[in-house]
């Protein structure tokens, strides 16, 4: 027997609880931005994706309207820096409810970088930041789903294996639910089965 959860039933904690602990793992947008008034923001957002390819759009969610989110409809610019393991604390600690106008560059002391093209400064030591303009945004219920198109792509060369970013060194973190996050792991490699194999037998069943 399953256990059944009805949203309309659930208060708002519960179900978020809910979701976030079984939509695992989620990669973090670990996101900079610049308030109109010059102050950097930097906060990490587990609710990422890719949204496009062509062009390329990637998306993050705002749950309510933090300072990242003010800051982008503003300003029409973002930066998602990558996550690593590496920056575990630091990440965290951005993740603080900081007043409006305390930078958490500042405040944690993580250092910055000058991005490109966008005005919001990368983090220095993330092995990959992708420079975004705002796209659109579209609201559902207490959140907003934020699409930038990346406009620049900065990848750090250690991170590099045959002109390909390797996930191992990258090592990106993950949230799962409550305070757990999560760490690579092991990593599996399986092709794809192409359809005529398949019709021909040659796919292991």
């Amino acid at each position: 027997m399953r256990i059944d959860y009805d949203p309309a039933e659930c208060d708002r904690a519960t179900f978020y609880r809910l979701l976030t602990a079984t939509v695992v793992p989620r990669p973090i947008a670990w996101v900079s931005t610049t308030s109109a008034d010059g102050t950097d923001n930097l906060a990490p957002h587990s609710f990422f994706t890719i949204s496009c390819v062509s062009p390329p759009v990637v998306q993050f969610t705002s749950v309510g309207r933090k300072d990242s989110l003010r800051n982008i409809e503003d300003t029409g610019a973002f930066v998602v820096n990558l996550a690593p393991e590496s920056l575990f604390e630091q990440i965290n600690a951005t993740a603080t409810d900081f007043p409006r106008g305390i930078s958490e560059f500042d405040a944690v002391g993580v250092e910055r970088e000058a991005s490109l093209r966008v005005k919001p400064p990368r983090v220095a030591a993330s092995p990959v930041a992708l420079e975004c303009e705002l796209h659109s945004t579209v609201r559902l219920g207490d959140s907003t789903v934020v699409f930038g198109r990346v406009v620049h792509a900065a990848i750090s060369p250690e991170v590099m294996a045959d002109g390909h970013p390797e996930v191992t060194k990258l090592a990106p973190l993950t949230r799962l639910g409550k305070d757990e996050w999560g760490t690579l792991g092991d990593v599996r490699e399986i092709s794809r089965v192409p359809y005529a194999q398949w019709q021909d037998g040659g796919a292991a069943r």
